[in-house]
C-alpha cells in the first residue's frame, strides 16, 4: 500500500483506525510514547476533560507524590534515571534547592569575607593560630569550609604580642645571640620575606634605626608596620633579585624567614646588599633544604640527622661567601605543620661551623 505524503513532504500522523493508511514508523513512535505517557483521549475520559488536564491527572495517579500540575519530565526522571529534566522548570528549581553549596579553601574564604587582605595574609593568620572554624582552631590554609561555617579571626593579645607568630621566633633567637654580641640597636636592617612583619616588628622594638621589608607578595604587611616611618616597604620583590640599587644604603643586619626556597639561592644577593661587617640571623627550614624526596608525611622532616644536615649545608654555602658561624639555635616555636626550624648567626670572620654545635641545637630544640 502506498504511503500518503503531504505537499510539505511530511508524513501524516499515524492512524490506528481500521481501513485507514498506516504509517508504521509513526505508529511505533506513538506506541513508544503511549507506553510512557497516557494518550490524551478525552472521548474515553468524559466530555469536557482537556487532554492536558487528563495527562497531568493520570501522571499523578501513576506516580504517587507527583502533583497533578507537575511537569511529566520530573516523573520521567524518577521512573527512568538519566532522562533529562532541563525542560521542566519545576524539576530544575527542585534540583537547585537540593544543591549543596560549594566548599572553599579557608584562605580564599577569609579573603572573600574580608577577614584577610590576601591569601598569603590568610595563611599567616592560620599559622599564628588566630583563625577559628566553628570554635576550633584551624591549622591549614587549605582546609575546606562551607559558606555557612562560622569563621572567626581573633585579635592578638595586648602587651608583648607581635603582629605575627613569627615575631616570637626571632625574639627567641635574639635572646640567645644578643648576649653573645649580636646587636640590633641603631642599625639599618633588612627583613627578607617580611610577610605580615613579625620580624620587622621585633627589630623595631629592639631599637633598629630602619628596616627594609622585602617580600614577593603584596599587601601583607600589617598596617602598624607599614605606616611606621622607619620601614621601607618593597612588595612584589623577589629576594633573589635584590641589588644595591634596590636596597640603597647597605644594611648592617639581615634577618630572614623564607619559604619554598632554599637559603642557598639567596645568600649571594643578601651578601651583596649588606656591609662588610654585617650580621645575618637567618632561619633554616629543613623541609626546603633536604629535597622533596626526603621530606616525610605532611611535609615534615622528623629525622634529627636530616635536620642537622640541612643546617650544616647552609653553613657550608655561607662559608663559600666568606661567612662563618657565630651561633646556632633552634626556633622556640615549630612551623605550622610541626617542622622544627633553626637560626644561624652568620658573620664575616666568624669561625667555621662545628658539627657538634649543630647537633646540640637539634637535640635541645623541639622534637
Amino acid at each position: 500500500m502506498r504511503r500518503l505524503v503531504w505537499l510539505t513532504g511530511r508524513r501524516p500522523a499515524a492512524r490506528i483506525s481500521a481501513g485507514r493508511p498506516i504509517d508504521r514508523i509513526g505508529r511505533r513512535r506513538v506506541a513508544s510514547k503511549a507506553r510512557r505517557w497516557p494518550v490524551a483521549t478525552t472521548a474515553r475520559r468524559g466530555p469536557g476533560t482537556s487532554a492536558v488536564a487528563w495527562s497531568a491527572a493520570a501522571s499523578a495517579r501513576r506516580w504517587p507524590g507527583n502533583s497533578a500540575g507537575a511537569c511529566p519530565a520530573a516523573a520521567t526522571a524518577r521512573r527512568w534515571p538519566g532522562t533529562p529534566t532541563a525542560a521542566c522548570p519545576a524539576a530544575a528549581a527542585a534540583k537547585a534547592d537540593r544543591a549543596v553549596p560549594p566548599r572553599r579553601r579557608l584562605d580564599a574564604e577569609l579573603v572573600r569575607r574580608g577577614l584577610a587582605r590576601s591569601r598569603e595574609h590568610a595563611a599567616t593568620l592560620v599559622g599564628d593560630g588566630r583563625v577559628l572554624i566553628s570554635g576550633r582552631v584551624a591549622t591549614k590554609p587549605a582546609t575546606a569550609v562551607d559558606p555557612a561555617d562560622a569563621v572567626l579571626v581573633t585579635e592578638p593579645a595586648e602587651g608583648d604580642e607581635y603582629v605575627s607568630r613569627g615575631g616570637h621566633k626571632l625574639a627567641g633567637a635574639l635572646d640567645v645571640f644578643e648576649p653573645a654580641g649580636l646587636s640590633v640597636t641603631g642599625r639599618r636592617c633588612l627583613d627578607a620575606g617580611a610577610s605580615t612583619g613579625g620580624f620587622t616588628d621585633v627589630l623595631l622594638r629592639r631599637g633598629a634605626a630602619s628596616v627594609v621589608a622585602v617580600d614577593v607578595g603584596y599587601g601583607q604587611l600589617a598596617w602598624s608596620i607599614r605606616s611606621d616611618e622607619r620601614v621601607e616597604v618593597h612588595d612584589r620583590t623577589n629576594v633573589r633579585d635584590l641589588t644595591p640599587a634596590i636596597v640603597g644604603e647597605p644594611v648592617g643586619l639581615v634577618v630572614g624567614d623564607l619559604s619554598f626556597i632554599s637559603l642557598r639561592l639567596v645568600l649571594g644577593p643578601l651578601r651583596a646588599v649588606s656591609t662588610a661587617d654585617a650580621d645575618f640571623a637567618l632561619m633554616v627550614k629543613p623541609q626546603f633544604e633536604v629535597g622533596k624526596e626526603r621530606v616525610g608525611k605532611g611535609g615534615v622532616v622528623r629525622d634529627p640527622a636530616l635536620r642537622a644536615e640541612a643546617v650544616l649545608g647552609i653553613a657550608a654555602a655561607a662559608a663559600e661567601l666568606g661567612l662563618g658561624v657565630n651561633g646556632v639555635t633552634a626556633s622556640p616555636l615549630p612551623g605550622p605543620s610541626g617542622n622544627v626550624e633553626y637560626f644561624l648567626w652568620l658573620r664575616a670572620g666568624a669561625p667555621e661551623v662545628r658539627t657538634e654545635d649543630v647537633q646540640r641545637a637539634v637535640e635541645e630544640g623541639p622534637q
